[in-house]
């Protein structure tokens, strides 16, 4: 195997509910949706997430199988986490969780993390995997372990109803931002974690933290950037909204991606990637934001394959699957 992506983090089942439409299940969980856009853009990916020995863990089993994902935890004894996601006549989901998110050891999934005859280039976390307990401390010192040889990424993801104490949620999501070198986080979890500052505010004192880039998805208004060579902003591409499940998981999995793709992966590359160009920015937001927008255009957390991706950025080489 070459050098390949892992992802740690909660993998359950969507309940889908609307006013228009039957409940629907798919499998989800942020960190799972990047898993799966990794693996969709031709990533070799290891995941790392909880399932239960029932009808729901078996169905994840088989969704992560089927995009060629390979998973380093065995179902356990609990039952599947699952959200039931209600969404308004706009596709906007809200979220109702049953879950649990516990862990072998740190040492014990470090060691399944790794594979033989190759290397962790990169791993990325977030979501509930790193605010719920007991499973968060675990996948904090897993982040320490590997960050020697592997650069990290984080989502906070912040849901208030499960950590409604915006101290705590603050406190947990500034120790994993000062872990990571590549942070995504939407405008709904800057108002929700920092209602006193502005969004600008925020990434300039995160990227004060130690990353190299942090990223602002902004719904219908696009995107924006920060590096230490400077901001950047994206609007959102024109489309048709199906519904934006997975659509800032597609963002996620397309802006490292679009870094691997420059050499910028790899703790040999941190300097690099802390030196990342203005245009490499605005590129790689670019590339990020259409991903995104692919999912947006169609219902559930589908992102885009490879082909799709170039072909929507004007490849003309690019097949077309």
């Amino acid at each position: 195997m070459d050098p390949y992506l892992a992802v740690i983090g909660e993998c359950l089942v969507d309940v889908v509910e609307s006013e228009t439409s039957a409940p629907k299940s798919h499998v989800g969980g942020s960190p799972f949706n990047v898993a799966v856009g990794l693996a969709r853009l031709e990533h070799n990916v290891v995941f790392a997430g909880r399932r239960g020995n029932d009808d729901y863990g078996r169905m994840i089993a088989r969704a992560l199988r089927a995009q060629g994902i390979t998973s380093v935890l065995d179902a356990d004894e609990h039952p599947t986490s699952v959200a039931t996601a209600t969404l308004d006549p706009t596709g906007q989901a809200s979220y109702e969780f049953s879950l649990d998110w516990s862990l072998p050891p740190a040492d014990e999934l470090t060691s399944k993390l790794m594979q033989p005859g190759s290397a962790i280039e990169h791993l990325h976390t977030g979501s509930l995997a790193a605010m719920i307990e007991p499973g968060a401390s675990v996948v904090k010192t897993v982040l320490r372990q590997l960050r020697e040889t592997s650069t990290i990424s984080y989502d906070p993801n912040y849901r208030p109803t499960l950590v409604p104490n915006r101290d705590l949620a603050r406190e947990q999501t500034e120790e994993f931002v000062a872990l990571a070198d590549v942070i995504q986080a939407s405008t709904d979890d800057l108002e929700l974690l920092y209602p006193e500052r502005s969004f600008e505010d925020t990434m300039s004192a995160w990227l004060d933290l130690g990353p190299a880039l942090v990223t602002v998805t902004r719904g219908a208004s696009g995107a924006m950037a920060l590096a230490r060579s400077g901001f950047a902003e994206q609007a959102a591409f024109p489309i048709d909204v199906a519904d934006t499940v997975g659509a800032g998981d597609s963002f996620m999995a397309a802006t490292l991606s679009s870094l691997r793709a420059r050499g910028l992966l790899g703790s040999a590359h941190r300097d690099a990637l802390r030196e990342i160009s203005e245009e490499d920015v605005a590129e790689v937001l670019h590339t990020a934001a259409q991903a995104a927008a692919i999912t947006s255009s169609r219902f559930g957390a589908q992102p885009p394959t490879a082909g799709e991706l170039a072909a929507a950025l004007g490849d003309p080489s690019a097949p077309l699957s």
